[in-house]
């Protein structure tokens, strides 16, 4: 062998050996890189859901000493078919075809159905997505009510100087809330120019969160619209960090996690900067978003002590303006009414839910005293823009079922 060959095998052995050190050192980055970039691509999302912590930065919410108890009644079956769209359906089908990793049936603060799927447990932490929205809306009533935020009247732009020149500037803080920002946005995970996926890159590669809510322009007049939009609650988030002086990891522990005795730590996913990405990432064990249920379903009050403001809790579930309203509503993109960061139904039973995407549910409806929390992987989800992939009204359709056959 020559000396050019000795020389190429050299420098061949050292781009080698670079490979493998950089894929040992980069290794939480790639998987974080390869992760974001499959979303609503059909991949599975099971093992990564319960795993976020693993490789993305992020802030524990500490359980206090003791966990509150959840009793057992009597256990029941699901019913074995519902009704959707003129046809009956399977239940055990449809929890299949979502990639179902656990649902958790509670009545009468009894629970009564536990089960898991796809290698969860009792232990996993899943990811809420657009679940955790609800908590963020919890946190900002607990902040007015400790007198950090004097009004949800207030321009929220007042309390965050950064949204000066942005859509939101001089927007009420309950617009936001409303999801009624007037802020430009495009929430369509099937689009890969889409708003919603802007931020998704973020989450692949780095940056910051509070730069994409600091850089929106306007299209509708604050309060006249519900456009869902998660930038909407990043905006929240940045409001509840700035006049606390606290993350929100921080903020929830004290006000909420300890407090009621959840059972589990729970942790918040956060940009490079150290921001939680408070428009959907924190990750809990299902009995303690089932606690979180319980507690919006007794009017914020957890067994005699009022942890969220029973005015706040009654407001954030009210459809107070036409374009809030459920229903076919020209003023709306969903037909879903819209609270305080919760979803509303219509009928006579005040259903109410924290609804995120993948199909993650707490889903309360207080006529009935019943809490049902679904964790899933769909790994459908966001494949196209339409109820066929989302699934999310043939969900309700379920709880409702299983509802109406308990005792």
């Amino acid at each position: 062998m020559g000396p050019k060959s000795r020389l190429a095998l050299r420098l061949l052995g050292a781009l080698l050996l670079a490979a493998v050190v950089g894929a040992v050192v980069f290794r939480t980055e790639i998987r974080r890189v390869r992760f974001s970039l499959s979303m609503f691509s059909g991949a599975e999302m099971v093992e990564p859901f319960r795993s976020m912590a693993d490789f993305f930065p992020h802030h524990r919410v500490a359980r206090g000493p003791e966990a509150s108890e959840l009793k057992r009644g009597q256990p029941i079956e699901l019913p074995e078919n519902y009704e959707y769209d003129g046809e009956t359906r399977s239940t055990a089908a449809f929890l299949e075809e979502t990639d179902t990793t656990g649902l958790l049936v509670v009545k009468d603060d009894e629970i009564v159905f536990e089960e898991w799927w796809r290698g969860n447990d009792e232990t996993s932490r899943t990811i809420s997505w657009s679940v955790g929205k609800s908590v963020v809306s919890a946190l900002v009533g607990i902040a007015i009510h400790e007198g950090h935020i004097e009004s949800v009247d207030d321009p929220i732009s007042r309390y965050v100087p950064e949204l000066e020149g942005s859509a939101y500037d001089g927007v009420r803080i309950k617009d936001v809330l409303q999801m009624s920002s007037g802020a430009r946005w495009n929430e369509d995970y099937s689009d890969l120019g889409s708003d919603v996926n802007r931020m998704g890159r973020i989450l692949a590669i780095g940056g910051s969160m509070d730069a994409v809510v600091t850089s929106l322009e306007r299209e509708f007049e604050p309060g006249t619209f519900n456009r869902y939009n998660s930038a909407d609650t990043q905006a929240l988030g940045m409001l509840v960090v700035r006049t606390t002086g606290r993350s929100l990891s921080d903020y929830l522990g004290q006000k909420i996690w300890r407090p009621i005795g959840m059972e589990s730590d729970a942790y918040w996913l956060t940009d490079d900067e150290g921001m939680e990405l408070a428009f959907g990432t924190l990750n809990a064990v299902i009995r303690d978003y089932a606690r979180f249920g319980l507690l919006y379903l007794h009017g914020g009050n957890w067994r005699g002590k009022q942890i969220v403001p029973s005015g706040w809790v009654g407001d954030s579930l009210r459809a107070d303006a036409p374009h809030l309203k459920p229903g076919e509503n020209p003023h709306s993109d969903f037909p879903l009414g819209y609270g305080y960061q919760w979803w509303l139904m219509d009928g006579r039973e005040g259903e109410f839910s924290a609804i995120g995407v993948y199909n993650q549910f707490i889903y309360v409806n207080p006529r009935r005293n019943l809490v049902i929390v679904k964790t899933s992987a769909n790994s459908d989800y966001g494949l196209s823009d339409g109820e066929e992939s989302y699934r999310e009204l043939e969900s309700i359709e379920l709880f409702r079922a299983i509802g109406r056959s308990l005792p």
